[in-house]
């Protein structure tokens, strides 16, 4: 399942591009000071994830951005646990091993929710592992609003303070599409907060420049970068509580390249951005 065939895309579907996560995930783990440590996801990843990542990496001078993507989403979990959440669900979860690598209380409820194949895939290859909490997960088709609706409501009733993780999802999808998840996502009143990942205009043009090609050919361009930044929720009435700069994060945290280093000295901006190259970890709340 998991080999490369040269008469075929890199990127095939959708699938794919979780196994190049997971395959960044594996080299940050290998690092002498990771930001994180996933020893699944080497795994995961497989030999088709290694090939995307090593392709990518040819066309993007940039190592960092999407280990402190993944860091910033993992202090905004740490957050939740620490302040009393009960559950936390990661809508198309792909490869993500935070269950099984993170140190979470056994008695929290962690639902993953993705297309039939990535969960059967994942389940094959952490089938010897344990997770930490107390782990179930759904497959839906995200697209297919009806039935989300559906899972959405039934989800609701398994906690009072419920987290919702879209890491890696939005930039896929259509404005529209994503206004309707926002919508039926605020329906639920036990789903409190809602991280994402956004970035602006000017970064899905530049991102689209340098992958756009590989993209395409899986039919999986980079689609959603609002020019309202984080405020493209409100109408919704998704607010934003948090907004982790993932430039500004990997400043703190020593990422940046020398000649990117001058440039985080500029004020932080969290509002519309237009065509300057911004992204960020942001936690909504109702």
């Amino acid at each position: 399942m998991d080999e490369t065939r040269r008469d075929e895309p890199l990127i095939r579907d959708i699938t794919d591009t979780a196994r190049w996560v997971a395959a960044i995930r594996a080299q940050e783990t290998e690092r002498p000071k990771p930001l994180f440590r996933d020893p699944f996801a080497r795994r995961l990843a497989g030999e088709r994830g290694e090939a995307i990542a090593a392709e990518m990496a040819g066309r993007v001078r940039a190592d960092w951005p999407m280990p402190i993507r993944t860091y910033a989403f993992d202090s905004l979990i740490r957050e939740h646990v620490a302040s009393g959440g009960d559950a936390v669900v990661n809508l198309a979860a792909g490869l993500d091993a935070r269950p099984y690598r993170m140190d979470l209380p056994s008695s929290l409820r962690w639902i993953e929710v993705d297309l039939p194949a990535m969960i059967d895939y994942k389940e094959s290859v952490l089938a010897s592992e344990t997770p930490r909490c107390a782990l179930r997960r759904v497959r839906l088709d995200l697209s297919n609003r009806e039935a989300r609706r559906a899972v959405f409501a039934d989800l609701g009733r398994e906690g009072q303070n419920m987290l919702i993780l879209t890491e890696g999802l939005l930039i896929y999808l259509d404005p529209p599409r994503v206004a309707e998840l926002s919508e039926d996502l605020a329906a639920q009143p036990s789903f409190r907060g809602w991280v994402i990942d956004l970035v602006s205009p000017g970064l899905r043009l530049m991102l689209m420049r340098q992958f756009g090609s590989k993209l395409e050919e899986g039919q999986v361009p980079f689609r959603f970068g609002p020019e309202e930044g984080p405020g493209f929720f409100a109408p919704q009435g998704w607010h934003s509580m948090r907004v982790m700069s993932l430039f500004k994060t990997a400043a703190k945290l020593h990422r940046l390249p020398a000649w990117m280093r001058l440039f985080a000295l500029l004020p932080e901006s969290n509002g519309r951005q237009g065509k300057r190259p911004w992204g960020a970890v942001c936690l909504l709340t109702k």
